[in-house]
């Protein structure tokens, strides 16, 4: 898509209406088999209860849909302090008095409804509020909704870790046949020439305040990684005792892997060497069978202890989006790392098609002008770069998205996962957590300098 028709598609009301729709049948969908006792439960201290995230998604969308936008009073003044995020951590979420599964779905209908009403009747092209301009408002609850749904998603692996029962996370049109190729023939790494590119955005209609504010940024010369690196290259550094020695950790990464004994990526089972099995949503893989789809659930000190060990670094995020978008013969970044068409099933795995990443060469439609593959979908790349802002930058429309998060505690990830809807993911989108998380869907690859 040009950047006009970018833009005609966010003010697009059938669109819009239709992408609401599709995300609570996500949200909805990934609660399917949930009793009312598993809804209300903490499946894990990093984890909110389900019905918590089930009725803050629509009291994020009451909130900005109808009282930010329309100026409508609160259909109940109290859900605001039970579903405020930053005032009640997850720990403290299960203790509260929020609303069952009955409840929770019945005001997710509630507000839907006078959403649908408002949509009817707005103009989506009048700029003020400016909210509305561009139908940012739309994009930005539709994003916090599959945002929400993906952490679901991660802990209905956890859930399913605990009970073993399984869950199929496809959603319908599953995977698409795809001309894969094999990767061998490719080169390891690509080189990505230095000096000035345009790293963010100005233009995107829905992106967040943390991508705003394209500006030049010099790169020096530097190489990297063709592909992520898989649960193949991975279980090398494994047998070769990479957990073990302290030479390839941080301090601080040294010290958690000693304090949780850690061995292998999370849902990783087995004695090492062939006999690794994958739990993947209460499912037992033979990891044999898996080896050359990129490594996920690996934390940050994961990925930086395996590039040491293979005499590289995980990228700066600088690095990645240069290597993601810049178009040398252009000399103009691209919307996508294959150009400005929309993240099909044929160029990235996005969307929750399936239950995990794609084997690396799955995507040969989707290499980006550098020549890397799959830089958008399969799994969150983690980057060198704490989570900081840029030139310029202003918070909107509100300060807790992004700038109460800055500084060192939090690693920068890029690209988006098979869990992540093509919502929200675009080149320039910007993740952020902590360095020990491992049961989101993250990977990496190496870089080096040239």
């Amino acid at each position: 898509m040009t950047s006009t028709e970018v833009h005609e598609a966010a003010t697009d009301r059938k669109r819009l209406a239709a992408e609401l729709a599709r995300a609570r049948a996500r949200t909805l969908g990934l609660l399917e088999g949930l009793d009312d006792a598993q809804q209300r439960c903490q499946v894990s201290p990093l984890m909110s209860p389900f019905v918590w995230d089930l009725a803050h998604i629509g009291n994020y969308e009451e909130l900005w849909l109808l009282r930010e936008l329309d100026g409508r009073p609160a259909l109940d003044p109290a859900l605001d302090d039970l579903y405020n995020a930053f005032e009640h951590p997850r720990w403290q979420r299960p203790s509260l008095p929020i609303l069952g599964p009955v409840d929770a779905r019945s005001y997710l209908r509630e507000v839907r409804a006078e959403v649908l009403d408002l949509l009817d009747r707005i103009d989506l092209h009048d700029p003020c509020p400016e909210l509305q301009r561009d139908g940012f408002v739309y994009g930005m609850v539709l994003q916090h909704e599959h945002q929400h749904d993906e952490t679901v998603l991660a802990t209905r692996q956890l859930l399913s870790e605990q009970t073993g029962i399984p869950f199929s996370p496809g959603l319908a049109g599953g995977r698409p046949s795809t001309d894969a190729i094999d990767v061998t023939s490719l080169p390891e790494m690509r080189l990505v020439d230095g000096g000035s590119f345009v790293m963010g955005t100005s233009n995107h209609p829905w992106a967040y305040d943390n991508e705003r504010g394209a500006h030049a940024v010099d790169v020096a010369p530097f190489l990297i990684d063709t592909t992520p690196v898989t649960n193949r290259h991975y279980g090398d550094f494994i047998a070769a005792g990479g957990y073990d020695d302290e030479r390839l950790w941080t301090p601080a990464g040294w010290s958690w892997r000693q304090e949780e004994d850690l061995r292998a990526p999370q849902f990783w089972h087995g004695a090492g060497g062939d006999d690794w099995t994958i739990l993947r949503f209460g499912r037992q893989l033979d990891l044999a069978h898996h080896l050359e789809e990129p490594v996920q659930h690996v934390c940050w000190y994961e990925a930086d202890a395996y590039c040491r060990w293979i005499g590289k670094r995980l990228p700066t995020e600088a690095e990645w989006e240069k290597a993601a978008t810049w178009d040398p013969a252009t000399a103009a970044a691209q919307l996508w790392p294959w150009g400005q068409g929309e993240p099909t099933v044929e160029r990235a795995n996005l969307g929750q098609r399936g239950d995990g990443p794609l084997p690396v060469g799955a995507h040969p439609t989707g290499m980006s002008p550098s020549g890397c593959l799959a830089m958008i979908g399969d799994v969150w790349e983690w980057t060198s770069s704490d989570f900081v802002p840029y030139p310029g930058f202003t918070p909107w429309p509100y300060r807790e998205y992004s700038e109460v998060f800055w500084g060192s505690e939090y690693k920068v990830l890029r690209g988006g996962a098979w869990s992540a809807d093509p919502v929200a993911t675009r080149s320039t989108f910007r993740n952020w957590d902590y360095p020990i998380r491992r049961q989101i869907f993250a990977g990496f690859r190496g870089a080096r300098d040239a």
